[in-house]
């Protein structure tokens, strides 16, 4: 961090004192002193992959994955644990195959899915409401998120991604609900060594984060994984993002979802995703 960026985002905070305030209120926590802007997270301990991705409900077979290695891809998402994902079995997703995966030199984007906000869009997603006690419940979750990625054989620095579905920021009081949980999240991940990362729609949580970054709110996310469906892969091109924001090496980006993909006669169903951003870094 330069003094120089570090004088701008103050200045810039000062100029947009109304929307730092509407912010804040939203997120309904107490400003820091001035809006933080993040360091490369390599001298740091993480693990940086810069590439494509893709992210498929069930953790593909090794052998599929040894398939799809005539593909681009070279890092998959999986949604290894939490009370709101879709896939809860996954026969696949052991140390076993993590160390498979790793032997095969493909990257590991673990994905928790939580709780999710009481006001969600996803009807899918409404039965695992967050509760009366956001933060703490975050931070409860956020400890089975650490407890769960190290019994798959994840070593800390790895990073962690809570998935928290599109919701309506226009209600205040669950926007501010559900960015308590988030926050309560991300700060039991990172005093456990790992870093907290975030997934959500780019005009939902990705707007509601950012808002509270720029009001200077603590225990955001360390990492940043927007999805804008366009069809166009673009890191720092994202427009609800200020581009020194979860930069460098912060971003990832869906930009594409639910399609049938075939590599090597093995065929998924996957979103696909640009990435420069930490991943898991396996035993």
């Amino acid at each position: 961090m330069t003094r120089s960026k570090q004088s701008r985002w103050q200045v810039m905070g000062r100029a947009t004192g109304l929307a730092a305030a509407l912010a804040t209120a939203i997120a309904g926590a107490t400003p820091a002193a001035s809006v933080e802007i993040l360091p490369d997270p390599r001298p740091l301990g993480a693990k940086v992959f810069q590439g494509w991705a893709f992210d498929t409900c069930h953790a593909p077979s090794l052998a599929t994955l040894r398939a799809w290695n005539s593909s681009r891809y070279r890092a998959v998402g999986v949604y290894y644990a939490g009370r709101g994902r879709a896939c809860a079995s996954q026969p696949n997703l052991t140390v076993s195959w993590m160390r498979g995966v790793k032997s095969m030199k493909w990257q590991v984007l673990p994905i928790f899915v939580g709780s999710q906000s009481p006001c969600v869009r996803n009807t899918n997603k409404k039965h695992v409401p967050i509760g009366s006690k956001p933060f703490s419940q975050g931070q409860a979750e956020g400890k089975d998120a650490v407890s769960r990625a190290k019994a798959l054989s994840l070593k800390k620095r790895s990073a962690l991604y809570l998935d928290m579905e599109a919701y309506d920021l226009k209600r205040t009081s669950c926007a501010a609900k559900t960015l308590s949980f988030i926050r309560g999240w991300n700060r039991e991940v990172r005093s456990r060594g790992f870093f907290p990362g975030f997934y959500s729609s780019a005009e939902s949580g990705v707007r509601h984060v950012e808002q509270a970054r720029r009001a200077g709110v603590h225990d955001l996310p360390s990492v940043m994984w927007f999805a804008r469906w366009n069809g166009k892969p673009s890191l720092y091109g994202e427009s609800t993002l200020a581009k020194s924001a979860w930069n460098p090496h912060r971003r990832i980006h869906q930009y594409r979802g639910n399609i049938d993909v075939t590599h090597g006669g093995r065929t998924l169903r996957i979103d696909r995703n640009k990435v420069d951003a930490p991943v898991a870094i396996i035993k």
